[in-house]
């Protein structure tokens, strides 16, 4: 890392972050991003140049640890530590230290509009000024090192920004409307790379559902895809731990599709040179797919150089509340695709199967009873691997009203119980 400090801004290139994203109250960051300083604010820039994070330093902003991030969607996500700090607090209902409040309508318990904070919007303001002013210092004379970083930055505006989350969404067919809540664990900071479209369901209960019908992809277009985002990414592929092999039943796209999609990403990405960390592998399963996928399909996922977490939508194992969410199981499968889930995290030491209940309003007692039961008497041979996500339905109540009643499955429950917060790419 290099550091100047050209007229009222400190540049630092290349700051070298931890490699793995560690469960910590501050900081939320890991990998190689370049810094610029003010006096009041720090804005992070990824290895192409473009703005990734904006926090205040001054004591107006709202909490030293919170933060802006703007995603590979050209998405802006405020990063709150929320109003209770310590074991009650966040990462006792996400598993994170941190709430990511979205700028689209979503499902989380808490709805904060960081919007209407102006300490926070005045973030955005100060981020504009400092271009105008790199505008200004990229005909100062500068080292190198920083003017080609100014250079890049510039180069990297609004309009770029947009248009190149547009080519995302063109390299892998259409926009992710929902990654899997494991992703969590790598901030969500993972490359997409679609193997199947559709999904088998359609349930009426979805708000991210996709209109297609289930279809896989062929072996060529998937391997133009990682061509292509290969190029997209271009240097900034070092920062990626995760790769998410979408879209919305990737597990229904069979073993081979999978395994070998998997293993070329790994080698084109980089992923190998990634000495110290385990790279991750993301995707969703169906009920129906998971219970028809056999062992063969998960020795061979547990053989890859990833450590794999599989998301299952299960919804209840209540069959009345099932027909009522529009979701075309029973109970019975339900039941036999969460032992399956939990046999498979006995069984393979790189594969994680989560899951997936609904809560809210309108649901049944019979739902919660159900589920509670399940949950109670489990027997997992591990009580950190095969979380449980609650997904609020969207037209349940907001705020703080479904508290208690998570609080009260994870009570019951051996394994964790997490709320499921429903972000984009």
């Amino acid at each position: 890392m290099q550091s100047y400090s050209p007229n009222n801004f400190a540049i630092s290139v290349e700051k070298q972050y931890p490699a793995e994203i560690a469960k910590a109250s501050f900081p939320l960051r890991y990998g190689k991003f370049s810094e610029i300083r003010t006096s009041e604010y720090e804005f992070l820039f990824n290895l192409n140049g473009e703005i990734k994070f904006i926090r205040g330093l001054n004591t107006r902003w709202p909490h030293p640890a919170e933060q802006l991030k703007r995603t590979d969607g050209n998405d802006w996500v405020y990063y709150t530590v929320g109003d209770k700090s310590g074991a009650d607090g966040l990462i006792s209902w996400l598993g994170e230290y941190y709430l990511p409040c979205l700028p689209y309508p979503s499902n989380p318990i808490w709805e904060i509009n960081y919007f209407a904070n102006p300490e926070i919007m005045n973030g955005f303001a100060a981020w504009s000024q400092l271009y105008a002013n790199l505008y200004q210092s990229a005909k100062d004379r500068v080292h190198t090192k920083a003017k080609e970083l100014v250079s890049s930055i510039l180069a990297n505006h609004d309009g770029v920004l947009q248009e190149r989350s547009r080519k995302l969404n063109e390299i892998i067919g259409e926009r992710v409307s929902v990654l899997p809540p494991d992703t969590r664990h790598v901030d969500y900071e993972v490359i997409p790379l679609t193997i199947s479209d559709g999904c088998l369901y359609h349930c009426s209960f979805c708000c991210v559902k996709s209109a297609l019908k289930f279809q896989v992809r062929s072996k060529t277009n998937v391997l133009e895809q990682i061509s292509k985002l290969k190029e997209f990414y271009g240097r900034n592929l070092d920062s990626y731990n995760g790769l998410f092999l979408g879209n919305h039943d990737a597990l229904g796209a069979g073993e081979e599709l999978i395994c070998n999609s998997a293993s070329e990403a790994y080698s084109a990405f980089g992923f190998e040179k990634q000495r110290k960390v385990t790279p991750y592998l993301f995707f969703f399963g169906s009920v129906h797919s998971m219970l028809k996928s056999g062992c063969e399909l998960f020795k061979n996922l547990d053989r890859l150089p990833f450590h794999t977490f599989i998301n299952i939508g299960l919804e209840s194992c209540d069959t009345p509340t099932l027909a009522q969410i529009g979701k075309p199981l029973d109970s019975e499968e339900v039941i036999e695709a969460f032992e399956k889930m939990l046999k498979i995290n006995s069984t393979y030491e790189n594969i994680e199967v989560t899951g997936n209940f609904v809560i809210g309003k309108g649901l049944s007692d019979d739902h919660y009873q159900s589920l509670k039961e399940l949950l109670r008497n489990t027997v997992p041979s591990s009580n950190t691997k095969g979380t449980i996500y609650l997904s609020p339905l969207k037209n349940s109540p907001k705020k703080r009203e479904l508290l208690p009643l998570i609080k009260e499955i994870k009570g019951q429950s051996k394994i964790p119980v997490y709320v499921y917060l429903i972000q984009r790419l």
